[in-house]
């Protein structure tokens, strides 16, 4: 299981705002860890973080979880100092109202919360159906238009409070590991293969914007020209009630990583994946992905120039966008194991054409 420096970066990367376009803050945390044990750690145009091992090697593999999350920004601040917000990124409306919240400033964060009409004034119609956007407001406790402005900006960025705690052993709750823990399998694994010989170079990162466009991804990969390139992300855990299984498969906490199988999952490269961890004795889900392709940065970094060898891992989710999502640290670890033995066994001439 990690040992506590990797406990420690969870949690203080869990804790890290970061709606999309305003990363600021994961990626900051993000190239601080990986700094000490990689040939070189930096950041590009977008916000994107890059950290790099045994880069003059010819074939280059690109590892991507991206850190940014959902959110909000502000448009509109009232005379009574109330603030109206848009979404950013794929909110659920149904989550929202009365969630503590948190908007990032030059100066630092500005806690508020999402209020909405009381249920008491509302009418029979209003209770039965979800709120939109407009009918809520953020307020920071400012009593005029003046006094909130001293505070927070039109344009600023916010994002859920900023939450983490341990549910037992394996299993923690945060408010963005959608997809924080999909970049920290890739800081692990980057970590773990800095001990390993390497015939390989390896680009591990962070990415920007997935949640608005799979943004982030598509520049990196481009900048990068990887030859195989793995994307870590969230999956659905179907371990809940109503979640139909016959549609969306059977994915549970604590069974292992998934290893998905779609259009934007190279078969080639799948096989070996799957026999190396086979080999090792480790454990995995099979899934096929519930839309044939996309969603995820893995379809951005396949299209890259005239292709990539892909493959998606993902980590079971249960309760995705919202304020208390819930992963098991044991399929991270089996996430981190699996890219991990199966990087170092590359040998730098092997072939991903499907059929060859």
């Amino acid at each position: 299981m990690f040992n506590a420096p990797s406990r420690q970066f969870l949690e203080s990367f869990m804790r890290c705002s970061s709606p999309s376009g305003f990363e600021v803050e994961a990626g900051k945390c993000f190239r601080e860890y990986l700094s000490d044990c990689c040939d070189e750690v930096r950041a590009d145009v977008l916000g994107n973080s890059i950290a790099v091992l045994n880069p003059k090697a010819k074939m280059r593999v690109m590892l991507a979880g991206h850190y940014d999350e959902i959110g909000f920004q502000i448009v509109y601040i009232s005379d009574d100092g109330l603030i109206n917000f848009r979404k950013n990124g794929g909110i659920d409306k149904l989550n929202i109202p009365a969630s503590e919240v948190e908007i990032l400033t030059p100066k630092g964060r500005v806690p508020g919360v999402i209020g909405k009409k009381p249920i008491h004034l509302l009418s029979e119609a209003e209770r039965n159906k979800a709120l939109e956007l407009s009918d809520m407001w953020i307020d920071i406790g400012a009593e005029t238009r003046e006094e909130a402005e001293k505070l927070v900006s039109v344009g600023d960025f916010a994002a859920i409070r900023s939450n983490f705690r341990f549910l037992g052993a394996n299993r923690f709750y945060s408010k963005g590991v959608d997809d924080k823990i999909g970049a920290f399998v890739v800081a692990e694994t980057m970590r773990a293969l800095s001990k390993r010989k390497l015939s390989v170079a390896v680009y591990g990162v962070g990415t920007v914007q997935e949640e608005v466009g799979l943004r982030g991804a598509q520049t990196a990969a481009f900048a990068i020209d990887p030859q195989v390139g793995f994307a870590i992300d969230v999956g659905f855990a179907t371990d809940l009630p109503d979640i139909p299984r016959k549609s969306l498969g059977d994915v549970r906490l604590g069974r292992g990583p998934v290893l998905n199988r779609s259009c934007d999952n190279n078969i080639v490269l799948g096989a070996m994946m799957r026999k190396i961890a086979k080999s090792k004795k480790l454990a995995w889900q099979e899934n096929a992905q519930h839309n044939a392709t996309g969603g995820t940065d893995t379809a951005r970094i396949q299209l890259t120039r005239g292709g990539v060898a892909t493959a998606l891992i993902s980590i079971p989710n249960r309760y995705m966008h919202s304020q208390v999502e819930i992963c098991d640290l044991r399929d991270a670890e089996g996430a981190v194991k699996i890219l991990t033995e199966t990087i170092a066994a590359l040998k730098g001439n092997e072939k991903f054409i499907p059929g060859e």
